[in-house]
């Protein structure tokens, strides 16, 4: 049954010997692959094309710095039946965060910035900030609570919907460390979400226009007494850090720092008009899957390092190939080794309230610590992170493998279960 499945690995292996001007293939038995079980691979993405989970998907399956399987399913677009194509250009949304991880340790690297410096070192405004504490919590004004002070943030009668809150002075100032691991607190619950819509970036904005607008708005907790994904804000400021300390827009720090030399050709901030290869975005409806717009953030002008790239599955295999070669591929070196081993190191452990069991976070990374607390079969020490559109990718540093897949409507019981069936065809 699974012949002529064999058969394709081959053809593509022999006919592609070259990816790119960076990435080699290889026959999934040479890099101890199983092309057997890869068949598993293939059923479980087919069947949830036809199931209608997402219109197509590109896998793509590297080890020991070859690729071993690339494949696309599917459509790219359901009006026009497009089949989707290898080189498909896809929304990565939050897999931005890596990238701008990335660059951040670039300048610590370089000594111009450190994990520990406050944010206000870069952003001046960034001083005498403020939590928000809901109304009736302990301490504070309202039922429950027993300390004294104003009420803050409720809205008219009816405004059900907007938080009551107060506010206690900070007690340390954030830092980069804070936000390349999510315990920051900016912008990553509801008070904090609420306030910050009163600062939002309009269209016409840049980051150097909201970062020092975003020092105003209370952050959800004391910063690195918990873990809440702080979904965009957090590495936006990070990306203005980048752009303060390197003198670069982050735009042009990402292409000619890290995507020219990893021969990242199609990885972008700016939307690719009328381009044949973009995939269209779809979301979920009772009715089926239904054309969604783009977020108003990818404009070409809001170069957001929460989720504002494009890019294709070959493109981002070259970055996590990098990582997964300790910072380097064929010759070009963004990273050194040890800073590679910082990056996925755990930082916030699944035993801070908000991480889930087996699953702790380094910087701008997921780190699996323990694979059978999480019931995963990934590798202790495996590390990653996924995007709001279905895009997911992870580095397992043990077994030298990359995995990558892509969509363009999110699906977490699929990527879960993606991740099992390529660990699974791993035979030596």
């Amino acid at each position: 049954m699974l012949k002529p499945f064999r058969l394709l690995l081959a053809a593509a292996a022999a006919s592609a010997v070259l990816l790119t001007p960076t990435l080699q293939a290889a026959m999934p038995a040479d890099a101890g692959i199983s092309a057997e079980r890869l068949g598993r691979v293939d059923e479980l993405v087919q069947r949830h094309v036809d199931a209608g989970s997402f219109t197509g998907a590109v896998v793509l399956i590297a080890r020991d710095g070859r690729v071993a399987y690339r494949k696309a399913y599917g459509l790219m677009d359901l009006a026009t039946k497009k089949p989707m194509v290898e080189d498909g250009i896809f929304r990565i949304m939050s897999m931005t965060k890596p990238i701008i991880g990335t660059a951040t340790l670039m300048m610590i690297e370089e000594g111009k910035v450190r994990l520990n410096d406050p944010i206000s070192r870069f952003v001046p405004e960034w001083h005498d900030m403020v939590v928000g504490m809901p109304v009736g919590a302990p301490g504070g004004p309202g039922p429950g609570g027993g300390g004294a002070g104003p009420a803050g943030g409720a809205g008219p009668a009816g405004a059900a919907q907007e938080p009551r809150y107060y506010t206690v002075p900070i007690e340390r100032e954030i830092t980069v460390r804070d936000l390349l691991t999510h315990t920051s607190g900016v912008v990553s619950g509801r008070i904090s979400n609420f306030a910050n819509r009163a600062v939002a970036a309009s269209p016409t904005e840049t980051l150097a226009d909201y970062v020092p607008r975003l020092g105003k708005v209370p952050v959800e907790f004391q910063p690195g007494t918990r873990w809440a994904y702080s979904a965009a804000a957090g590495f936006d400021i990070l990306s203005r850090v980048v752009e303060v300390a390197s003198g670069m827009p982050i735009d042009r720090f990402v292409k000619t720092r890290i995507f020219d030399p990893l021969k990242m050709r199609d990885t972008t901030y700016v939307p690719p008009k009328n381009n044949p290869r973009l995939v269209t975005l779809y979301s979920r409806t009772p009715n089926g899957l239904a054309p969604a717009a783009d977020p108003g953030f990818m404009n070409g002008v809001y170069f957001s390092g929460g989720g504002g790239l494009f890019s294709t599955a070959t493109d981002y295999a070259q970055f996590a190939m990098m990582l997964a070669g300790g910072g380097e591929l064929n010759g070009v070196r963004l990273l050194s080794p040890r800073t590679v081993e910082l990056m996925s190191s755990v930082f916030a452990p699944d035993t801070l309230p908000g991480r889930p069991a087996g699953e702790s976070f380094g910087l701008s990374v997921r780190v699996v610590n323990n694979p059978a607390a999480r019931n995963s079969f990934l590798s202790e020490g495996t590390f990653g992170w996924s995007g709001a559109f279905g895009t997911h990718f992870w580095v397992d540093p043990q077994q030298k493998l990359v995995a990558i897949v892509m969509t363009q409507t999110s699906n977490r019981e699929f990527l879960n279960d993606f991740e099992n069936m390529v660990m699974q065809a791993v035979v030596r």
